[in-house]
């Protein structure tokens, strides 16, 4: 018997291919989302990739193949400078997206730094050197590197390390609203916190 997820539509006997723009992104997926997911597709059955060196040609192909084979998909983006989500949807689809619908489109705002640092509850922000807030759905690549300055790293990549070592799944559903939005999408909503293991 086949299962559709509830909130996505997506079969759970498939493989599920997350595309993402670059390094920090895929970083992100792997500790955190793709282990949600496995719990659906199986072990080894979800697998996220890098598309932005690959060019429109091949990623358009790439989205075939997965279609050819009955696997699932989802397409990631940062908003960027579009005004809005659906604006920044008919970019993508103008652009490497081209084969791809608007539902598997997924919009980050503001970039994926923005979800990095909006999983960082109030202690951890502290401990960390730098004080707390509520939001992240403005945040930047310009404003990570201020917290990272201010957290002492040298380099923005072991300090998204050491983020996802006590990323809290609840705290940044919280603040910020996109990931909340994908969070409910997928129906991820039972997803627990990377510091307890829960």
């Amino acid at each position: 018997m086949i299962v559709y997820w509830k909130y996505s539509g997506m079969c759970k006997y498939n493989r599920l291919y997350i595309l993402v723009e670059g390094r920090d992104d895929k970083e992100f997926f792997d500790k955190i989302v793709k282990p949600e997911f496995e719990k659906e597709y199986g072990r080894g059955r979800v697998r996220v990739r890098q598309y932005r060196r690959t060019g429109d040609e091949r990623v358009i192909d790439l989205i075939e193949g997965f279609k050819d084979s009955n696997d699932d998909y989802i397409c990631v983006a940062d908003i960027d400078k579009a005004p809005c989500v659906s604006g920044r949807k008919r970019e993508k689809q103008g652009e490497e997206f081209k084969n791809v619908d608007e539902d598997r489109i997924l919009i980050v705002e503001k970039e994926i730094e923005s979800w990095y640092l909006a999983g960082l509850n109030d202690d951890i922000c502290r401990r960390f050197g730098f004080s707390t807030f509520d939001t992240t759905d403005d945040f930047g690549r310009g404003k990570f590197k201020d917290f990272q300055r201010l957290a002492n790293f040298d380099s923005g990549i072991y300090f998204m390390r050491e983020i996802l070592k006590h990323f809290d799944i609840e705290t940044a559903k919280r603040k910020n609203k996109s990931f909340r939005y994908f969070v409910k999408k997928y129906n991820l909503q039972d997803i627990g916190s990377v510091e307890n293991g829960t």
